[in-house]
């Protein structure tokens, strides 16, 4: 059995969409691409450390599997590039293809037993990487284990939220916090068995 860990940058209203570059994700028209980037310096070696040191998998949506697919198999070499390359991805998705990243498995079907057999199986920690839509099935499903959040100080005011409105009301437990010199801090929640 392994458990499943949500990696998210959201911004202080809760918006995670498109923190990397104005054009990563402008659906919706979202024109505020970009808004963590001002901060990776200070922030980046701590994930690194936090959620990319040791192996995992990566669970993704669609659309931030292309994101991530178009990026990262060319990006400079890098300790996030070289696991991120090497981890195995499953992407949940409803076509049957093209996945050009190496080590790509799709998931088609009945998404939440299709998680639920990857979670029962042996092997490392399963990690989603953006994917608002996925995290929120996710949450809903009840299969995320750990949640792992990097809140900036920036509101946003639009965009895609790590939580949207109706979302499945769940109590976590908090397992850890850390403030850095740059404004940015990080929280990691563990789910609470006994609420579900």
């Amino acid at each position: 059995m392994r458990q499943l860990a949500i990696l998210s940058f959201v911004s202080l209203d809760g918006v995670m969409q498109a923190p990397g570059s104005p054009d990563e994700d402008t659906s919706g028209g979202f024109t505020h691409g970009g808004w963590a980037a001002p901060y990776w310096e200070g922030v980046m070696p701590e994930v690194e450390r936090v959620a990319m040191a040791q192996p995992y998998d990566i669970l993704f949506g669609r659309r931030t599997y292309d994101i991530f697919a178009g990026h990262w198999p060319t990006a400079p070499r890098s300790i996030v590039s070289e696991r991120l390359n090497a981890s195995r991805k499953y992407v949940v998705t409803s076509s049957p293809g093209p996945f050009p990243w190496q080590n790509s498995v799709p998931v088609i079907g009945d998404i939440t037993s299709k998680i639920s057999a990857l979670k029962a199986e042996d092997g490392p920690l399963i990690q989603v990487h953006g994917s608002a839509g996925l995290i929120q099935l996710l949450h809903r499903e009840k299969l995320i284990d750990l949640y792992r959040f990097w809140t900036f100080p920036v509101v946003l005011g639009t965009g895609k939220r790590l939580f949207e409105p109706g979302c499945s009301h769940r109590p976590l437990t908090l397992d850890r916090v850390e403030h850095y010199s740059n404004g940015v801090t990080m929280q990691t929640y563990l789910r609470t068995p006994t609420a579900d």
